[in-house]
């Protein structure tokens, strides 16, 4: 398996959880209430799987090793919208925590701002996703030789490997923030 291997599962696990978010958005927009468990479960699943775990291993890991090679200024051009992209994510991530934080004040206003955040992410990573899928990891792999696609797919799964201790001991630290 080539490293675009673990990437693209990853992917296809964050698509299942985007249309889970599509249904929720759906349903808020007919009228239902905003179900702010919901949101921390699904702002829990992008931050810690999406963008801590998958992007992690894309930024600190492939694009990492890709930016010492020589790459065309296509490649090298896509690579930066790719970061870009993982940052505005986390920027509507941000806002759709703020705006649940809003609505559970009692401003009925949020409401609007959590869907626009729900929808935003349910349009902006299947065409992000179908880039990375499609053209960017297929085209950059010619960069790499053999060892260097092996070596990349292990550090994958050491990456892997420290994420949940990782989560879990920001969770020790946060609630004995709370407890002071």
């Amino acid at each position: 398996m080539k490293p675009r291997g673990p990437l693209m599962i990853e992917h296809r696990l964050i698509e299942r959880m985007l249309s889970v978010i599509g249904v929720e958005a759906k349903r808020i927009r007919e009228g239902k209430a905003v179900d702010a468990l919901f949101i921390d479960a699904a702002v829990d699943f992008i931050r810690v799987y999406a963008d801590r775990t998958h992007h992690g291993k894309e930024e600190d890991i492939l694009f990492r090793d890709l930016e010492k090679k020589q790459l065309t200024e296509q490649d090298s051009r896509e690579m930066d919208e790719l970061v870009e992209e993982h940052r505005q994510a986390r920027l509507k991530v941000k806002g759709l925590v703020e705006a649940k934080e809003r609505f559970l004040k009692g401003d009925e206003a949020a409401v609007s701002d959590v869907l626009s955040a729900m929808e935003w992410l349910t349009s902006f990573y299947p065409r992000h996703i179908a880039k990375e899928d499609r053209e960017f990891f297929p085209r950059t792999e010619r960069y790499f030789s053999a060892k260097e696609l092996e070596g990349m797919l292990q550090a994958f799964k050491e990456f892997d490997g420290k994420m949940i201790h990782e989560k879990y001991e920001a969770l020790v630290k946060a609630l004995i923030k709370t407890e002071k």
